[in-house]
């Protein structure tokens, strides 16, 4: 699983983090029993200090989306109970979306511009991914 985080976003990057595990589980890109990527190198990817993302897997364990299995790490917990509807899923990019939406207009970026930006981190994220699951 990669992780992506803003620090001009004015939400605690743990948050953030938290979002994203539970967007993935959502999506079904990270699957029950899944591992979580250890501590360290997220820390050292994201260059923040370790104890931000500990706290985001902390929070992610109190809410039931992750287990910590001691000497192994953390893991998807298996929740058939709470998998979110699509329309939720979709519902959450929207709103992740309307402020880019929103400050293109303002760059004066139009429609086909962003896009072609949205369509090429897309794939920029698509390669990242090919790379880390190689790799």
């Amino acid at each position: 699983m990669l992780f992506a985080v803003d620090f001009k976003l004015g939400k605690p990057v743990y948050l953030q983090i938290v979002d994203q595990v539970k967007a993935a589980a959502a999506s079904g890109a990270l699957q029950p029993g899944e591992p979580l990527p250890t501590i360290r190198p997220v820390a050292e990817q994201l260059r923040v200090n370790r104890n931000t993302i500990a706290k985001a897997y902390a929070e992610l364990e109190k809410q039931g989306v992750i287990e910590t299995v001691a000497g192994k790490g953390c893991f998807l917990r298996n929740n058939h109970h709470s998998p979110l509807k699509k329309e939720a899923r979709v519902d959450l990019l929207r709103r992740e979306i309307d402020p880019a939406v929103i400050q293109a207009h303002h760059l004066q970026i139009n429609r086909e511009e962003f896009l072609k930006l949205a369509q090429e981190r897309f794939d920029s994220l698509a390669e990242q991914r090919a790379e880390a699951q190689m790799g």
